[in-house]
């Protein structure tokens, strides 16, 4: 079982401070125990990506994180330099305030325009934070997700308080149906939470305690 899910988990460190010997070590580590990916602030996807080469460690990056409140045209951007330094996966938060004001066609836009800049090149996950949201406005962030052409749909950053919940897991996943994918991300800390999220349908966990998760540890902290 372990084996499995550590083929589900985006190995992580997106803390601002993290340095160069911390993101080689995540790297590492995500080839030793055969992680799905890292995920990395974009600044570093160029050395992950070299040093991940020749494994099957997929390179994953954020875009407009963690607040989702850039501009559209520079989360673009983002996502096609992210790609072009080797990023095969992409996960942009959304514009939150524009949900939560109402502007749907806002948000979906603004979701679209990532999707188009690595449509064929990279996989797109949308950061939703549910933390911030009512349960209408994640029924409806997933919606647009879909309608945007997104490949997952995905709980949190971890830097906004919350994190995933099995509930809202299981929200996300009856919404958007069962092919897209949904991670769950954001204080999943052991196999015991990693496998609650899994059972309420998540298909990938955004993690900084993989390690811990594949040990059946418990690890501190997440994020």
């Amino acid at each position: 079982m372990m084996t499995s899910i550590a083929k589900m988990i985006d190995h992580t460190l997106l803390k601002p401070e993290a340095t160069k010997e911390q993101i080689t070590k995540l790297c590492e580590e995500a080839a030793e125990h055969g992680f799905m990916s890292v995920c990395v602030n974009p600044a570093w996807v160029k050395l992950s990506s070299e040093l991940l080469s020749g494994t099957d460690v997929k390179v994953c990056t954020v875009i407009g994180f963690p607040l989702g409140a850039s501009a559209s045209e520079t989360k673009a951007f983002e996502t096609k330099q992210a790609i072009e330094d080797g990023a095969t996966e992409v996960d942009m938060v959304i514009n939150i305030g524009a949900l939560k004001s109402g502007d749907t066609e806002t948000v979906k836009t603004d979701i679209q325009a990532v999707t188009a800049a690595a449509k064929g090149k990279a996989l797109t996950k949308v950061i939703i934070e549910t933390s911030l949201l009512t349960e209408e406005e994640k029924v409806k962030a997933c919606e647009l997700s879909v309608e945007a052409g997104a490949d997952y749909v995905k709980t949190s950053t971890g830097f906004n308080g919350g994190g995933a919940t099995p509930e809202d897991i299981a929200l996300m996943r009856k919404t958007v149906g069962p092919d897209l994918g949904v991670k769950a991300s954001g204080g999943v800390r052991s196999a015991e939470d990693a496998k609650a999220m899994i059972e309420a349908g998540a298909t990938r966990i955004g993690a900084s305690s993989g390690i811990q998760i594949v040990q059946g540890q418990v690890a501190d902290s997440d994020y």
